[in-house]
């Protein structure tokens, strides 16, 4: 990323002394210098993130669901209030409408930045049954209350205290990852379960269909996988 940014600058300085007339063209034109590539990201398996949500501690397994199984972002989960949750026929949904960012340690609540990021996800039973569990054992008392707060303040964790307990159940699951490739996860389970790239844009909260592209990709590398799985079975 770093050499494509100061190819991008250099070009930039060049074209203005073209612009000036002190260079008859810019010498820059090699294809693809300025585009800066994400590096790969190692996405944690199903049975990693099931595990995180079993070592953290007892009142963030359900955000650890909800992002590794859902898709939401960190933000979104600590913004989410008990009436957020909506128990339905088949499945129950959560309500998505707002976000907490922090600044010099204190949780302030925000708006999406975009449209898409307001929706309501239907969620897998196997969270559906935690959920229930968060509900009757750190449900607060009023529907207005968080979801997710630390129980010694009532209050949404400092970052300090946040990264202290995301560090823990990284260490006790022997898993390196960010709470935010949880949402990685997510996205690969729901092109994987089968969902078009409008679907996965939804469920995730994307304005763009370039991320859900990502999702959409390793979905079709698994699914080679799987059958390469299969013609070892077979010729086996």
């Amino acid at each position: 990323m770093t050499s494509a940014k100061a190819y991008r600058l250099l070009r930039q300085i060049l074209q203005a002394a073209v612009d000036d007339r002190m260079l008859r063209s810019n010498p820059c034109t090699l294809k693809g210098a300025a585009v800066e590539r994400s590096a790969q990201r190692s996405i944690p398996t199903l049975e990693q993130v099931l595990t995180l949500s079993e070592v953290i501690k007892p009142e963030y397994r359900l955000m650890v669901l909800l992002a590794g199984l859902v898709g939401l972002r960190r933000g979104e989960c600590f913004a989410l209030r008990v009436d957020d949750l909506e128990p339905g026929a088949d499945h129950w949904s959560v309500a998505v409408d707002a976000s907490i960012v922090f600044v010099r340690d204190k949780a302030y609540h925000q708006a999406p930045k975009t449209a898409a990021g307001v929706r309501r996800l239907a969620i897998p039973s196997a969270v559906t049954t935690v959920a229930e569990q968060h509900l009757a054992n750190f449900g607060r008392n009023k529907p207005s209350d968080l979801l997710f707060v630390d129980l010694r303040t009532s209050t949404t964790p400092t970052m300090t205290v946040w990264r202290r307990v995301w560090a823990n159940a990284r260490r006790d699951a022997s898993v390196e990852c960010t709470f935010h490739d949880l949402r990685h996860h997510a996205g690969t389970l729901t092109a994987t379960a089968g969902a078009s790239i409008r679907e996965s844009m939804a469920r995730l909260g994307h304005s763009s269909p370039r991320a859900a592209l990502r999702y959409q990709h390793v979905a079709e590398t698994r699914d080679a996988e799987v059958a390469s799985a299969m013609d070892r079975l077979i010729q086996g």
